[in-house]
């Protein structure tokens, strides 16, 4: 199902970013954290190394902890599925200022580019639903950018959106790879502002 029609995984991410309004981010593991630092990078990004599956549970507890900044956690199919129970969490402690976005290539990519579930049928927003979620966007066009953006960043969430990304080869653009280093500047700017 995947297709050449869909999405610039890179092109979407940098102009969300642009429109983050001061938003912490946590990229999940491979392209969403080489995307946000290709798009600029900053330290409000919280980039971890060798986390698959934990990107929206430490999303969640970074909402939870700082509930007047927006948080916008950047995801991939592989990785929610990993960790698919956190949605139920997440729809349990109903963070107003968290936005989910799951970028979703159809494919296993860090692993591969096995056939993934979304491709196989696996509806992520129908998941997000049934978890409680009630905030959720399916996109497949950058007509819906306005859309997802008021979504991630405007919207009361808990809120959820898959945007379908074609399967690209992009260079790779990668951050500092020290945990304490990254820790320590995301922590200032989690505490600024």
């Amino acid at each position: 199902m995947s297709g050449s029609n869909y999405l610039k995984r890179r092109e979407l991410t940098a102009a969300l970013l642009a429109r983050r309004e001061g938003a912490l981010v946590v990229p999940g593991l491979g392209s969403p954290t080489w995307d946000c630092f290709a798009a600029g990078g900053s330290d409000d990004y919280l980039y971890s190394w060798g986390g698959m599956g934990l990107a929206v549970p430490t999303a969640l507890g970074l909402a939870l902890a700082r509930p007047k900044r927006r948080v916008l956690c950047m995801t991939g199919d592989g990785e929610i599925m990993m960790g698919i129970g956190a949605l139920a969490v997440v729809a349990s402690q109903a963070p107003a200022n968290l936005g989910i976005l799951v970028l979703d290539n159809e494919h296993f990519g860090e692993t591969g580019r096995q056939p993934g579930l979304t491709g196989l049928g696996t509806d992520l927003c129908g998941i997000a639903r049934g978890a409680g979620i009630g905030r959720t966007l399916d996109v497949t066009a950058m007509d819906q950018f306005d859309a997802l953006a008021e979504l991630m960043f405007r919207t009361p969430g808990p809120t959820f959106a898959v945007a379908k990304i074609a399967l690209t080869d992009e260079p790779w653009a990668l951050p500092e790879k020290d945990g304490a280093v990254i820790a320590r500047r995301f922590r200032a700017a989690a505490e600024s502002a």
